[in-house]
């Protein structure tokens, strides 16, 4: 689920405790949790709505200044069904703090040991260090310009990143990314 950074943000501040999206089939469960720069978002409902019951508590919790506001964030065009979702800010995103924690020489030897398990397995070769290292070499550039430089199509250049960064080895900039400090220990 994409969430807007002036919602999250809203979020962080308890200012907002739900979101609505039109969806055919929701894509969050309650009981689940979204990472996002915010920290972890724990979902704690999912419920479909008519758009005629709507309550003034759905304005106000959806940070919305009145009914026709709310309602205005559903498009005609859109189909599928609405879906209120109850959420709230459950604690930090622990991959900041992996981030920066120390590699010692079991941490490297078990970090070098996951990323030769996808690059063994992968069909298209080696991703891992290669990737690693194009981020090294260029904080900060736009994903669709590093996956260029590598011949690899956006959004699996996008999905490897993720998959780096839950080791803690990359971080994502407002424009692109960087290694960690983590990610920076590692490759030297």
């Amino acid at each position: 689920m994409l969430i807007h950074v002036r919602d999250l943000d809203r979020i962080a501040l308890g200012e907002i405790d739900r979101l609505f999206r039109t969806w055919n089939r929701p894509s969050v469960r309650a009981g689940g949790s979204l990472r996002t720069h915010v920290g972890v978002l724990a979902i704690d409902a999912v419920e479909p709505v008519a758009l005629d019951a709507l309550t003034d508590d759905d304005v106000r919790g959806g940070g919305y200044t009145d009914r026709n506001a709310l309602l205005a964030g559903f498009r005609p065009a859109d189909s599928g069904q609405p879906y209120r979702v109850r959420l709230h800010l459950a604690g930090p995103d622990p991959r900041v703090a992996l981030r920066s924690q120390p590699l010692d020489i079991d941490d490297r030897a078990t970090l070098v040991a996951r990323l030769d398990r996808p690059d063994r397995s992968s069909p298209r070769g080696s991703w891992t260090r290669p990737t690693l290292a194009m981020i090294a070499a260029h904080p900060g550039a736009r994903a669709g310009d590093l996956a260029d430089a590598m011949s690899v199509e956006r959004q699996r250049f996008k999905t490897h990143v993720c998959k780096l960064k839950e080791l803690g080895l990359t971080e994502s900039l407002e424009i692109g990314y960087r290694l960690s400090p983590r990610g920076q220990q590692l490759i030297e």
